[in-house]
């Protein structure tokens, strides 16, 4: 069973609910959302793993099974092309769930017309895998996010 962390502090929310079609049909993977908390915030990794893909709006994280897990921080925020977003880690770099790996500022990323919702998905995994358990909550960083068999 994978245990996936919350990457960052908010309300959680059911992947159909993230403002992008291709997260919201669950073409990308299983998963959920989180709407930020206001202020900023240090994503973590949600996984323990190696940081597989590193970009200043999104990462993932690989474990020693090869379950990997996406975190995209804000919808469309790869045409702010790094701005509102401070790498703390680097790609390759071995992670434990809970490291720091981005800071960035989700007011930021409001005011210039983008939508801050995170999706928090496993790539390559069955959607009815996944314990939905979390949907509707305020969650903190490093709180158990829910629970996948792939």
């Amino acid at each position: 069973m994978l245990r996936v962390l919350s990457p960052v502090a908010g309300h959680s929310l059911a992947v159909r609910d993230i403002p992008d079609p291709v997260f919201a049909k669950g073409l990308v993977g299983p998963g959920v959302a989180i709407r930020p908390r206001d202020g900023t915030q240090t994503a973590v990794a949600p996984i323990s793993g190696t940081l597989a893909k590193l970009h200043p709006h999104a990462f993932v994280v690989v474990d020693e099974e090869g379950h990997a897990v996406l975190v995209h921080l804000g919808v469309d925020t790869v045409h702010m092309q790094g701005e509102g977003f401070h790498l703390i880690a680097h790609e390759r770099d071995h992670v434990r769930a809970g490291d720091e790996v981005v800071s960035w500022d989700p007011a930021y990323v409001e005011r210039t017309g983008r939508s801050t919702v995170c999706a928090v998905v496993v790539l390559d995994c069955d959607p009815v895998t996944v314990d939905k358990q979390a949907v509707g909550v305020d969650v903190d960083t490093q709180e158990l996010l829910f629970e996948v068999d792939c």
